[in-house]
């Protein structure tokens, strides 16, 4: 992954210690993120390798956990979930972070790896593999 790592950093340690506050951005519509959490954990992989030919795995990935209430967003993730289904997309999301005497705004691109629904939520699994500093 090519990413920012002192910028994961402070994700990380932000969401570990704070609510991170963040916004899901879909086809054109905005979905509330809640109790979200980002861990660096391994992957089901002995080495890094491309997974099915379709997307990079490495042995450690930064991993993303959220809960969304609108259940809307359902429809809307067929084509972006990762797996079986070849043509994927990434999810955009936007975390909004205030750091002692700066508020930052971090765009946040993930894959969908898992989603479990209850009645009420869903909950969305996701590796992270792209950040920028907006």
């Amino acid at each position: 992954m090519s990413v920012d790592q002192g910028l994961l950093e402070i994700l990380t340690t932000y969401s570990n210690e704070n609510s991170l506050e963040c916004g899901l951005y879909l086809e054109g519509k905005t979905f509330q993120i809640s109790n979200v959490s980002i861990i660096h954990s391994p992957t089901p992989v002995n080495e890094p390798t491309t997974r099915g030919g379709v997307y990079f795995s490495d042995k450690f990935a930064y991993k993303m956990k959220g809960e969304v209430k609108d259940l809307s967003i359902t429809s809307l993730l067929t084509n972006k979930m990762l797996g079986p289904n070849t043509e994927f997309g990434e999810l955009k999301i936007i975390a909004k972070l205030e750091l002692q005497d700066e508020k930052m705004n971090v765009e946040i691109f993930t894959n969908l790896t898992n989603s479990v629904q209850t009645p009420d939520s869903i909950e969305l699994s996701m590796i992270i593999v792209k950040l920028n500093h907006v």
